[in-house]
């Protein structure tokens, strides 16, 4: 089963942000022939990433009045251009591992219709990676030395049946939010939202936020603001936590409830459906601190 992976890369031009970029690209590449790179938007640097990697270039992206690339522009793009199956819709700094597509095409054996989401592992890479034979035991020793999961929060990666997700709103491309409403469409769907994160391990590069407006991050711009808002405010803003499935040992089926999960639970419950202030807002913001501070140490 063919698997389709787009990506709307940053701007090549600072030094690290273009290795990280690089370094990711090629471990799509590394998942085998039958599967399909998608680079989208006009930023520089991409045509050239797009020909040195052998992935299709598609420039003609919709932005917003700032200039960033629509999540709906980018995901019709993807779906008009594309030929698998299945489309994942992958962050330009997220190094996936092989077997990915097997594990994805064993999702949809099981589901006809869902999303596949996961947590990521944090890891600071500065330069080009070796990526002659053995990388992936190496990538992740490395991450075992020295890097970290990420708490539960959005996700990085979005794999879905292709007839899925054909009607998105006009999110910012990386701000928060968007990928927050992506867990909450499908929880209100009759397909299942499925947390990947037992069995696929993807490694998130780590890097800072000049490429940002005021260099602030991601989460503290304006247009996060605005995608929450076209997202229907902060009760919709769905965690990995949220999701109804697992994929475990390779099988589809219920998560445990484990702390983290009931605290999330609590939390929505608490969470008042107008999003305003007021004492249960307030008993809300307490439950998601103290699982913050919980998800620092238990997954």
């Amino acid at each position: 089963m063919n698997l389709t992976i787009f990506s709307a890369p940053k701007p090549f031009r600072d030094p690290h942000i273009a290795a990280i970029q690089r370094n990711a690209i090629q471990s799509w590449r590394m998942l085998g022939p039958e599967v399909e790179i998608l680079l989208i938007g006009d930023e520089d640097g991409m045509a050239e990433a797009a020909e040195e990697f052998g992935a299709r270039h598609l420039p003609q992206v919709k932005t917003n009045d700032q200039g960033t690339p629509l999540v709906s522009s980018i995901f019709d793009l993807a779906r008009q251009h594309s030929e698998g199956a299945l489309l994942c819709y992958v962050n330009a700094d997220i190094i996936l591992l092989p077997g990915l597509a097997e594990q994805a095409a064993n999702a949809f054996h099981q589901c006809p219709e869902f999303l596949l989401v996961g947590q990521r592992w944090d890891l600071d890479v500065t330069d080009a990676l070796d990526f002659e034979p053995g990388w992936p035991q190496r990538m992740m020793d490395d991450v075992a030395r020295r890097g970290r999961r990420h708490p539960p929060a959005g996700s990085d990666y979005f794999i879905f049946p292709r007839g899925l997700y054909t009607d998105i709103p006009d999110f910012a491309i990386g701000r928060a939010g968007w990928d927050n409403w992506m867990i909450y469409h499908a929880a209100g769907q009759p397909w299942p939202c499925i947390d990947g994160t037992p069995d696929i391990d993807i490694i998130h590069q780590n890097h800072d936020y000049r490429h940002l407006p005021g260099e602030r991050p991601h989460y503290r711009q304006p247009e996060t603001q605005a995608n929450t808002a076209l997202g229907g405010g902060a009760r919709n803003m769905y965690l990995v936590l949220d999701s109804d499935r697992e994929l475990r040992g390779g099988q589809v089926r219920r998560p445990r409830l484990t702390l983290l999960r009931f605290l999330r639970r609590v939390e929505r419950a608490l969470w008042p459906p107008d999003d305003k202030p007021g004492p249960r807002r307030g008993l809300a913001r307490r439950v998601r601190r103290l699982r913050r501070r919980l998800g620092k140490d238990v997954e």
